[in-house]
């Protein structure tokens, strides 16, 4: 190799020893005659120095030096003077003194400065990606994931699982976002899409036998961006045989508590608490619960059915809910700030946001004369609110009530500092409801996807087709700290019972046939009892790098618009390109 170290590793250990580094030109300093500048490499980081006395033609190519030169250097490892050294570096006890100098390539002068400090815009980072991952913060992030997927790896090889490698480009399925397409050159009017999962492939290896299946799979679904998702991401996903939801959540504790434990030095106890979906909806407004802090959610409908409070009233008889919670200490709000909580319901699609304070032992609001004492006094009991706290309201349509208020609750929890960044509060969610009703297209579809399996309780519901909205799933998520970080089911192995899920849910049996015939004849030769799970890597990763943003733990992310600044895709193609793949672009 051109070197004969990184620039990571020395140490005092090496004082004396003659080396050769190659690296990028990083910080410098000129003091008097000698030349200090930072060399840094993907494994960190070395002070070397030019001395005019030791050489004074090297001393003058360290002067010509400039950021983000790409160099070789030759020279002595030597000890810092006293009072020069850097604790906070792992090279930190040492300097190189160099006897020569090589530079390998010239530098433009970079858009940005290459440190974890720097004030970069994200246009600019995902534009020069390259810069922006020479950074430290970013190597240690990427090298961190490469970590963190081979203690994945390990530990599902140690139990018997066979990683499989799925088709990325396959037959268009309804998955619950759109697909990417890809025109067929060879079939003309035909198209590929890519996965939003391996889902039915994971599945048919199940039917294969192979019992244990495991992937670091990518997936790509066409929907609307936010922080926390990419048009295509990474998923550790994996399938298992003639299993309960048990012996999945034992293999994913177990995974999640090496990975914790290895990438993260953090301890997790095991088994992680279980909650069922309708306790989550009722204590915090959502399926997916931040659980370190309290701030919960009272359902008050019925205390205050006989209330005068018109508002109140129309909810109630259009059949919706009214939930509040206590927030503490927040009773010497101004109006201004409550006006600011108000602002932060209604994005949520709430009407308004009542609240009262509760002082001398009572609730009182410039709405308390529609309430009479009986009334105030049982919200006060059901909310737990003592002197000093503000009691907010939200009263409408249930998906609207447990939304605004668990985003209020969210909000609150962080200004009034509730939540304890250092933990890792796990939580399994069980029981989803199976199927949600689409108003706009009048028809009933799944929660998840059309291949989870009813609770076996509600299997009547189901053949019955009655009641539809009470049918519960054997699906489950796993969330930690208010994000769900993956999902996963027991399957649907009986056509049978596959081809009512999809009469339920507006797909015709010839439909079925089309779309799905492949699985459906699979179910005809013996499908076993199985189920999986995926857990998002991108977002795991977040936790272990504190980023807020998962296009901080992938190398070459898009924009919020599926846009890649870097490589300005996605891009025009040439006609000729089109009149191949028998596409005309409308103009």
């Amino acid at each position: 190799m051109l070197r004969t170290h990184t620039c990571g590793e020395l140490g005092e250990k090496d004082i004396g020893k003659a080396v050769t580094l190659c690296g990028w030109v990083g910080g410098r300093r000129d003091h008097g005659n000698l030349i200090f500048i930072d060399v840094r490499d993907g494994y960190g980081l070395t002070q070397i120095v030019f001395d005019p006395q030791l050489n004074a033609a090297v001393h003058r190519k360290g002067e010509e030096l400039r950021a983000e030169f790409v160099v070789k250097v030759k020279g002595v490892v030597g000890k810092r003077p006293a009072g020069t050294e850097n604790a906070k570096l792992a090279t930190g006890m040492i300097e190189v003194r160099v006897a020569d100098i090589e530079v390998l390539n010239k530098a433009l002068t970079p858009p940005f400065e290459v440190m974890d400090n720097a004030v970069i815009t994200e246009e600019s980072r995902l534009k020069y990606r390259y810069l922006d991952l020479r950074r430290p913060m970013m190597q240690k992030s990427l090298r961190l994931r490469h970590k963190v997927c081979k203690v994945a790896r390990d530990y599902f090889d140690e139990r018997d699982f066979v990683e499989v490698e799925t088709p990325i480009l396959t037959k268009s399925t309804p998955e619950g976002a759109r697909d990417y397409l890809v025109p067929s050159r060879v079939n003309p009017g035909m198209f590929y899409a890519l996965p939003q999962s391996p889902q039915l492939f994971k599945q048919l290896l199940m039917v294969s036998s192979l019992d244990r299946y495991f992937q670091i799979a990518k997936c790509f679904r066409d929907e609307d961006l936010r922080a926390d998702r990419q048009p295509e991401f990474t998923q550790f996903d994996l399938e298992m045989s003639f299993v309960t939801e048990d012996d999945i959540f034992g293999i994913c504790e177990g995974l999640m508590k090496k990975i914790f434990k290895e990438a993260g030095g953090i301890e997790l106890k095991t088994p992680f608490p279980r909650m069922k979906y309708g306790e989550a909806m009722a204590r915090f407004g959502c399926d997916k619960p931040d659980i370190r802090f309290g701030l919960e959610l009272s359902e008050i409908t019925e205390a205050v059915k006989g209330c005068q409070f018109k508002i109140f009233q129309e909810v109630i008889k259009k059949g919706g809910k009214i939930i509040a919670l206590s927030a503490n200490g927040c009773g010497a709000y101004s109006r201004g700030q409550v006006d600011e909580l108000v602002e932060l319901a209604k994005t949520y699609g709430a009407k308004g946001l009542a609240n009262f304070k509760a002082e001398g032992g009572k609730l009182v609001s410039q709405i308390d004369k529609f309430f009479s004492q009986d009334e105030l006094s049982a919200i006060k009991g059901m909310v737990n609110a003592s002197d000093g706290d503000m009691v907010f309201i939200v009263a409408d349509q249930a998906k609207v009530a447990y939304d605004s208020m668990a985003a209020l609750r969210k909000h609150l929890g962080k200004k009034l500092g509730l939540i304890d960044e250092k933990r890792f509060d796990f939580l399994w969610i069980l029981d989803f409801p199976l199927l949600h009703y689409n108003d706009d297209e009048k028809r009933w579809e799944s929660e998840h996807h059309p291949f989870t399996s009813v609770h076996p309780d509600d299997v009547g519901l189901l053949e019955g087709g009655k009641d539809l909205h009470k049918i519960r799933s054997r699906s489950y998520d796993l969330v930690i700290n208010g994000t769900e970080i993956g999902s996963g089911s027991i399957r649907i192995h009986d056509r049978v019972m596959q081809e009512l899920i999809f009469k339920t849910i507006g797909i015709s049996g010839e439909e079925a046939k089309v779309r799905f015939g492949f699985l459906l004849d699979a179910f005809k030769y013996g499908a076993p009892p199985h189920g999986g799970f995926a857990f998002g890597l991108d977002r795991l990763m977040t936790f272990f790098t504190g980023s807020d943003s998962i296009r901080d733990v992938i190398a070459f992310p898009k924009t919020q618009k599926a846009f890649c600044p870097l490589t300005s895709a996605p891009s025009v193609v040439d006609e000729k390109q089109l009149t191949e793949l028998h596409i005309r672009l409308k103009k």
